[in-house]
């Protein structure tokens, strides 16, 4: 069995990191350069790092942050938000990311995510999902709707056939954010998890919702997620991300081990 992965989410808007409830109501709450490494040195598996403005103002991404985190942390890095062309892409990678999200511009342009692929590979090329609930019907038969500009957009896409899509067009992961759970801290959207993770063959990551690590073992098992990210519960001090992994693995779910940052004296 595969190891599962914690990943904290750094949500970042005019440089600051930031959070809201359901894409609304952000508060800046600190330095994503500090909060990164903090969560490298407690024994994060990942860091993903969004431009959570980007898109919605059409312009590209910070990559001075994007540069300034990937000094401080020696663990796979992912960047999102204004990633447009393969150009973007190539910047944010010489910027230190080893992973790039895209999720606007992949709905309104599938093939930025077959042109990724080509030039990077598969894994460097994942696909971020923001996703609402609404009414069943012949264009959205799983009641999932694909969103995008951070939610600001419907777009009477089918969740689950663009996840399978996704995967056609050669992305290496999906990431599923419930913008219905997100920063709810009342646990993730398991039956979309879910859905997704039996449709498809590549990793999924389970996003929105997590207020404890027993909702993160229900993502990572119920959910079948191989990923589960993070975000309130380790941005206000709730859980440090070794409680996070004494939890999992005494709940039955195999984690990987402490890095040496987070195990040092």
């Amino acid at each position: 069995m595969l190891s599962k992965r914690v990943i904290p989410c750094l949500d970042v808007r005019n440089g600051q990191l930031t959070k809201g409830v359901k894409f609304k109501g952000n508060l800046d709450i600190g330095d994503p350069v500090k909060m990164a490494r903090r969560y490298y040195e407690q024994g994060a598996d990942e860091i993903v790092f969004y431009d959570i403005t980007a898109s919605a103002e059409k312009r590209g991404i910070f990559l001075d942050v994007v540069e300034r985190v990937a000094m401080n942390i020696f663990i796979p890095f992912s960047v999102g938000g204004g990633i447009s062309t393969v150009a973007d892409m190539r910047a944010v990678l010489r910027a230190g990311a080893e992973k790039i999200s895209v999720n606007s511009a992949a709905v309104t342009n599938p093939h930025l995510i077959s042109e990724g692929a080509e030039a990077f590979g598969s894994q460097a090329i994942v696909v971020g999902m923001d996703v609402k609930q609404t009414a069943v019907s012949a264009q959205i038969p799983s009641g999932y709707e694909i969103v995008i500009q951070g939610g600001r957009k419907r777009m009477g896409m089918d969740a689950i056939a663009w996840a399978v899509c996704c995967e056609q067009l050669g992305a290496g992961e999906i990431c599923v954010n419930s913008i219905d759970a997100d920063g709810t801290k009342e646990g993730y959207e398991l039956n979309l998890t879910r859905t997704i993770a039996d449709s498809v063959r590549i990793p999924v990551i389970a996003s929105g919702g997590a207020g404890s690590p027993a909702h993160m073992l229900d993502a990572l098992t119920k959910g079948r997620a191989s990923a589960a990210l993070i975000a309130s519960i380790v941005h206000y001090g709730e859980y440090s991300i070794s409680e996070i992994k004494d939890f999992l693995s005494a709940g039955g779910c195999k984690v990987r081990p402490l890095t040496d940052a987070a195990v040092a004296p």
